[in-house]
C-alpha cells in the first residue's frame, strides 16, 4: 500500500530534505579553505636557489618535495612526475600473442556464432 502511511521511520516524506538546515549560508567548503591557505605568500628562502623570495605555501611545498627528489627520494620524484604528467595508467596490449589466445581465430568464431 503506497502513501504516507507506508513510510518507514528512516525514510523521508516526498519533498522533505534529510538535512533541512543544510550548510550555513556563507560557510566555505574544505577545498576553498585549502586553496586560500596554499595561495598565502610569505618571504622565504628558496631551498633550490638559496635566495629570499616571495613564495606561496604551494611553492614552498613543491620546492620541498623537489629538494627531497634531488637527494634520491624516489617517492618524492614519482609524486612530482605524477603532478607534471599525470599518474601512469595500466595498459594491456591486445595485439600480443603472449596470452595464448589467437584473437583473429576468436573473432572468426564469434562471427560464425552470431549468424
Amino acid at each position: 500500500m503506497a502513501g504516507a502511511d507506508n513510510i518507514k521511520k528512516h525514510e523521508f516524506k516526498k519533498g522533505q530534505s534529510g538535512n533541512p538546515k543544510g550548510r550555513p549560508v556563507g560557510s566555505k567548503n574544505r577545498s576553498t579553505i585549502v586553496k586560500k591557505w596554499l595561495e598565502t605568500v610569505q618571504k622565504s628562502k628558496n631551498p633550490i636557489s638559496g635566495e629570499l623570495e616571495d613564495l606561496s605555501q604551494e611553492d614552498m611545498i613543491t620546492l620541498a618535495i623537489l629538494k627531497k627528489a634531488r637527494t634520491g627520494d624516489v617517492r618524492a620524484y614519482k609524486e612530482l612526475m605524477d603532478s607534471l604528467y599525470g599518474s601512469a595508467k595500466e595498459t594491456i596490449d591486445l595485439n600480443t600473442n603472449d596470452v595464448g589466445i589467437d584473437f583473429d581465430e576468436l573473432m572468426e568464431a564469434m562471427k560464425k556464432n552470431a549468424k
